[in-house]
């Protein structure tokens, strides 16, 4: 197990990585889809937005693009463009929670809503990475394995790094588990990589 990486350790880790050719080119990956999680400190979220912009703009000095996105914008924009997010406002303060979240699954379902609205923008922009952030703030009515299972015939074709508030671990026993905010061991995802481990 590796000793984990301090902010600074972390960012240039990414940089190194992400701006490498064995990465661009999704080399040592065994044919399996190029997507990475980077998991961090689920208390490190509000700089870890500050050091994806500043990956995102030191990256693209080196010619190599980022797609940005962030799922919780995603959401909003689905919600707006459906005309449902006066509705969803105006209603939540009356309603239970778990109606809430019932409604938020259907409308935000990422296998008929979520996914198209990604690959529109990954056909809107040219790049090179895509980033996904915004986990943490789409829980629980996205979760990020549904995501990333149904990503997968969508973003093959450039590598697709998750920002992940938690672990990402792998267990013999019980395969690779994504623990939102280090509490939730509940989200089994087997097929990305920890982005930390990756050397180049």
């Amino acid at each position: 197990m590796k000793p984990e990486l301090s902010r600074k350790e972390r960012a240039e880790h990414l940089y190194r990585v992400i701006t490498s050719e064995r990465f661009l080119t999704k080399q040592g990956l065994g044919n399996e889809v190029p997507f990475f999680i980077c998991p961090f400190p689920a208390g490190e979220g509000l700089s870890i937005v500050d050091d994806r912009k500043d990956l995102v703009t030191r990256i693209a000095h080196t010619g190599t693009n980022v797609l940005d996105l962030n799922l919780y914008d995603l959401a909003l924009d689905i919600l707006s463009e459906r005309d449902i997010l006066e509705q969803v406002l105006e209603a939540e303060p009356e309603s239970e929670k778990a109606e809430i979240k019932e409604l938020l699954q259907g409308v935000l379902d990422p296998q008929a809503h979520l996914i198209p609205k990604i690959a529109e923008e990954i056909d809107a922009a040219p790049h090179d990475v895509i980033f996904l952030s915004g986990v943490g703030e789409v829980y629980p009515y996205i979760r990020s394995h549904n995501v990333l299972n149904n990503l997968q015939s969508t973003a093959k074709e450039a590598p697709t790094v998750l920002f992940f508030p938690g672990s990402y671990t792998h267990a013999l026993a019980s395969g690779a588990s994504l623990d939102l905010f280090g509490q939730l061991h509940d989200d089994k995802y087997y097929r990305a990589f920890n982005i930390l481990n990756y050397e180049v």
